[in-house]
């Protein structure tokens, strides 16, 4: 395919030896030496690019640029100018020019600037899937070597990363890698099924473990108490049910606005806010709350609301190491709630701690499983990722965020858990008093594959409550979701390719500990 190029410049024929280097390059240039046959050619003729000279006779360059982009929003336009006048360059970059170069050019200039404006998609695209392919053994080697959660979160990160530069590649690379974070997350769940009860028994009787990674109970004695103690102001912001993709496609939304230091702590299970969001607050294991605040723990067959009591449960895991910082705690589900808690920053601004829990994103999840058009809008992870970010940049959190830029206050950014795009069903039997989700059955009757889960039958060595003597947990792993024989074809139809949590994935476990800093500090 020949790209056709349109230069525009009074004096076109001093300029004759790059055009003839340029079409040696495949190049097809026509030329004008106006503005006002430059835009008469642009309505005839389709291009690629337009070369433009800003001082001509009759229409200057600026006002045929501006001309062109009327007509033309999206055609590039690079100006080759004498012109060396700032303001002459501050209203062509406003004017959204593509590029701005000055005479005299050489022809290697103009043909950087032709790739990098026209060819530039191709260019990485080509580079993204050949660094993909060299990677790719690397990648899978690092996958079978893993031995711990940091080796894990690596991996998941490596993973993430090639994602988002893929995303827009259309290749056989984006299959590929979906088959290799399948298998990781095959051996990541074998890891978990290897290690948790591990992990839980220190973490139950209070043990010091440094092969334990950060868990759910440990995020605030961990990230937010030391600040406090330096006397500085924190915002512990709780964004539910949010991934590290999504964390990724937010940070280039606010990078410009903070130092960020990037972490990643391990979610405990079930991955569900009842469990999760209440240990982080309480700074205990679920079995934990139910024994020493039974007030405060709703049990799974409890109509009452499941994250109704966060702000004493905060209270509590500050009142047990005796500390006296001032708090406040805001749960934010609408733009309206939100724009209300940003009008009481000066306010807030008082406490030594501030809490806030983000719902969009879990509301997000939901509306996807239960509308068609919702899943439509979200057919893909790439899409569920830009919808999260379309709402960040649209919405009054980024405008929390930009005015927590102006404060010195530190930022601990998180999530109780995250969510994995299930498609695969696994039958699973219980009876009438079992929960409803899809990631994770307790229950004292429940009738599965053991093969085919990861099952928990002493619930109080994970940190669990057990309902009855005989209760057992039982999780989803992978891209697996637990489906009855009842009405079983329009179940799976119905959930099939739905984002859930609650079960053993790297998408749900594996999740955004990050911490912020104003620049301006």
């Amino acid at each position: 395919m020949a790209y056709r190029l349109l230069w525009v410049d009074d004096e076109i024929d001093l300029l004759k030896a790059h055009i003839i280097f340029l079409e040696k390059k495949g190049y097809s240039v026509d030329t004008s030496t106006n503005g006002y046959d430059a835009l008469e050619m642009c309505q005839s003729e389709s291009y690629d690019l337009i070369l433009l000279d800003e001082n001509m006779p009759g229409l200057s360059g600026l006002e045929t640029l501006s001309r062109i982009k009327d007509m033309y929003p999206t055609l590039p336009v690079v100006m080759v100018t004498k012109s060396e006048e700032e303001n002459i360059m501050n209203q062509a970059i406003g004017a959204k020019i593509s590029d701005y170069l000055i005479k005299p050019v050489n022809p290697t200039q103009i043909l950087l600037s032709l790739k990098k404006n026209i060819h530039s998609k191709e260019i990485v695209s080509e580079a993204t899937q050949t660094a993909y392919q060299q990677n790719f053994g690397r990648l899978s080697m690092q996958i079978s070597d893993s031995l711990t959660m940091h080796d894990w979160m690596d991996v998941y990160r490596t993973l993430v990363r090639w994602e988002l530069e893929l995303q827009d590649v259309a290749s056989d690379m984006k299959e590929m890698l979906a088959m290799q974070k399948r298998d990781a997350n095959i051996e990541f769940c074998k890891f978990v099924r290897k290690n948790y009860m591990k992990w839980m028994e220190t973490l139950v009787h209070h043990k010091q473990d440094d092969s334990r990674p950060m868990m759910s109970p440990d995020v605030l004695k961990t990230c937010v108490f030391p600040a406090l103690d330096k006397g500085e102001k924190v915002f512990f912001l709780v964004i539910d049910n949010f991934r590290w993709d999504q964390w990724k496609v937010i940070q280039s939304e606010i990078a410009e606005l903070f130092n960020v230091e990037e972490n990643m702590y391990c979610s405990i299970l079930p991955t569900a806010t009842q469990y999760a969001r209440n240990a982080i607050f309480s700074g205990l294991m679920p079995i934990e709350i139910e024994a020493m605040f039974p007030e405060l723990w709703v049990d799974e067959d409890s109509e009452e609301g499941k994250n109704l009591n966060e702000a004493p449960l905060i209270q509590t895991q500050l009142e047990r190491f005796r500390r006296r910082n001032t708090f406040s705690y805001n749960k934010v589900n609408d733009s309206a709630g939100a724009e209300k808690l940003l009008q009481q920053l000066p306010v807030l601004m008082r406490n030594d701690l501030n809490v806030v829990v983000l719902n969009f994103i879990d509301m997000l999840s939901h509306a996807r499983t239960e509308s068609r058009m919702v899943r439509e809008l979200a057919n893909s992870e790439a899409a569920y990722r830009g919808i999260t970010q379309s709402w960040f940049r649209h919405s009054a959190v980024a405008d929390l965020f930009r005015a927590l830029a102006n404060t010195d206050c530190r930022i601990v950014l998180t999530t109780d858990h995250g969510s994995v795009r299930a498609n695969n069903p696994v039958k699973v039997i219980g009876d009438k008093n079992t929960n409803t989700n899809l990631r994770y059955k307790l229950g004292k009757n429940l009738s599965y594959n053991a093969k085919e889960v990861f099952e928990i039958r002493d619930p109080k060595k994970a940190g669990l409550p057990t309902p009855n003597i005989s209760t057992a947990y039982i999780f989803a792993q992978n891209q697996d979701f637990l489906a009855y024989p009842n009405n079983y074809n329009y179940y799976v139809q119905y959930y099939k390719d739905t984002f859930q949590h609650g079960g053993v994935s790297m998408e749900e476990m594996l999740v955004p500990l990050i911490v912020m800093q104003s620049k301006k500090r």
